[in-house]
């Protein structure tokens, strides 16, 4: 029997704009159906005698609320008398004062852990302001389970500090938004879903990831959403509606499913900056973001004209680019991938066609002219954790890369290591056909597999590698022109040149000495030329052009 979602409205700062409120939730319960409950974050009261009159009706039971309602404490000194005490009460009927921290465990097992007020900036705290105190008293009891996961929702009416690195931009001032005491909170607890206000904006964070890839078990991603003020004459979404089954009755299976736009962690990208902070001896700053917001124009640079198309693609900020030195002992920080395609940092230069979900880019340091890499847009770590819209489009540029080589005279190998690597790379070597037959890619590979004690197995044509490699299972596969594919699941110490060092045997291409790309580097020109010179001599192929 399939679980039964929770339906659940969340509402910004309210300002004691009740009537606007709650008209709005019965004509979105009269159009959608009934939800369970309403949570309201921010500023719920206003000192203005229009809503003081106005919160005597709902006080004295003239008018009741449509939907089981739950608020935040005071968001000011202005609003606290509103509260009779820290404990949670009735205020109203249907309207519920949570409490100054706490859990609340609805009857379906929905866990909501929150916060009210603002971080305290002086002890003792004024009476609308958490403390210290505060956040331990609500984390100890939660974390000290072995068990514990994390948290359905998690509502708080002052932002995280740092919450946008990584994503896109918010339309505040970021040097003076967020608590890092909230932050450090988030990242405690991992909601499934944070909801914050105060700030009068607007802002839906792409979800982030709760662990560190290929060092920690996959975890569920949190979604941190803030609203605006009710009735905002900017029209900013101030209720946000949506259906969440329980983490305790969820497919564990489901539950850690990563969408396509996830990214790092914000909060420890927090921590790092704060610790090299302190190391320098300088006071805490906050620079300021780049935008998320990712501009494309494949004109800039030679060989543009025919060749270039400018395309707009919105994705988080992860990290750098291909090529740069790996380190050799500690493995890559949060965010720093150099992948994706969103970052701040990658070497554009180098990007021959964008499609909807994937990109094709210059191998840095290729083994010849032709080496390419077929890359998702977002975030994903091998082809077995591909979306399947992504997977398509994937197979659609090896097609369109197979009969552009065909063209050229030559034949594909692709190759992908899902070991010690960060984000997915399809590599595509065009091998001429005068020089070795499938037969002999194939038997280089099988034979220096061999020699290496590397038991490189045949899987068959049209097998689906999920079968075979589970999500998280570490591997190295071969795709030959001929339909043909070998794979090796991988145990340990397994060469990372493995694929190039065949390839680049005398048996194949005969040139050993650029089985490593970093002895095949060229200046930043003649990347930008033969870039530019293959996406020309590509764009009849490319699926993805733009007529």
């Amino acid at each position: 029997m399939e679980e039964k979602p929770v339906r659940v409205l969340v509402c910004g700062d309210v300002e004691g704009k009740l009537g606007a409120l709650f008209n709005r939730v019965q004509n979105i319960q009269k159009k959608t159906g009934q939800f369970d409950l309403l949570l309201c974050i921010g500023e719920f009261f206003a000192s203005t005698p229009e809503a003081e009159e106005e919160w005597q009706q709902y006080k004295s039971g003239a008018k009741k609320a449509p939907i089981h309602t739950y608020i935040l404490g005071a968001g000011s000194q202005e609003t606290a008398k509103k509260f009779p005490s820290a404990d949670g009460c009735e205020l109203a009927e249907n309207i519920t004062y949570l409490g100054r921290r706490g859990v609340f465990t609805g009857v379906s097992g929905l866990q909501i852990a929150y916060v009210s007020g603002c971080e305290a900036p002086q002890d003792p705290a004024p009476s609308h302001c958490f403390t210290p105190k505060d956040l331990t008293a609500l984390l100890a009891p939660l974390t000290a389970s072995s068990k514990f996961r994390g948290v359905d929702i998690l509502l708080t009416s002052q932002w995280p500090k740092g919450v946008w690195h990584y994503a896109n931009n918010p339309e505040v001032n970021t040097k003076s938004c967020g608590s890092r005491a909230v932050a450090n909170l988030a990242d405690k607890l991992k909601p499934r879903y944070h909801f914050a206000a105060l700030e009068g904006a607007h802002y839906e964070r792409l979800p982030y990831r709760n662990h560190m890839v290929l060092q920690e078990n996959a975890q569920h991603v949190t979604r941190f959403i803030a609203l605006a003020t009710v009735n905002n004459p900017a029209k900013k979404k101030y209720l946000y509606a949506f259906n969440i089954i329980p983490m305790k009755t969820m497919d564990p299976l489901e539950l850690v499913k990563q969408p396509q736009d996830v990214t790092e962690n914000p909060y420890r990208r927090l921590a790092k900056d704060e610790k090299e902070t302190l190391k320098s001896g300088l006071g805490a700053t906050e620079e300021e973001e780049p935008s998320a917001q990712f501009f494309f124009d494949l004109s800039g640079g030679r060989g543009g004209g025919r060749g270039a198309r400018g395309r707009g693609r919105k994705r988080p900020p992860e990290g750098d680019w291909a090529g740069r030195k790996q380190p050799r002992k500690q493995p890559l920080p949060p965010g720093e991938c150099w992948f994706c395609l969103a970052s701040p940092q990658v070497e554009k230069h180098l990007v021959v066609s964008i499609g909807t979900n994937c990109y094709l880019a210059l191998a840095k340091g290729g083994l010849n002219a032709g080496h390419v890499l077929i890359l998702p847009i977002g975030h994903y770590q091998s082809t077995v954790g591909l979306a399947s819209e992504v997977l398509q489009e994937m197979d659609k540029y090896k097609a369109a890369l197979g009969s552009f080589y065909k063209s050229r005279g030559e034949r594909c190998v692709i190759f992908e290591r899902n070991y010690r690597s960060q984000h997915l790379q399809i590599q595509v070597v065009p091998v001429p056909l005068d020089r070795c037959t499938t037969d002999d890619i194939k038997e280089a590979f099988v034979v220096q597999a061999q020699e290496q004690q590397i038991d490189l197995m045949e899987i068959p044509q049209h097998s689906d590698l999920k079968q075979i490699a589970p999500p998280g299972t570490p591997y190295f596969y071969v795709e030959l022109d001929s339909g043909e594919k070998l794979f090796y699941r991988i145990q340990r110490n397994f060469p990372l040149q493995f694929g190039r060092e065949v390839l680049a045997s005398e048996a194949l291409l005969n040139i050993p000495t650029r089985a490593d790309w970093k002895e095949c580097k060229q200046s930043r020109a003649e990347e930008e030329t033969a870039c530019a010179q293959l996406r020309d001599a590509f764009q009849p192929y490319d699926f993805a052009w733009d007529d």
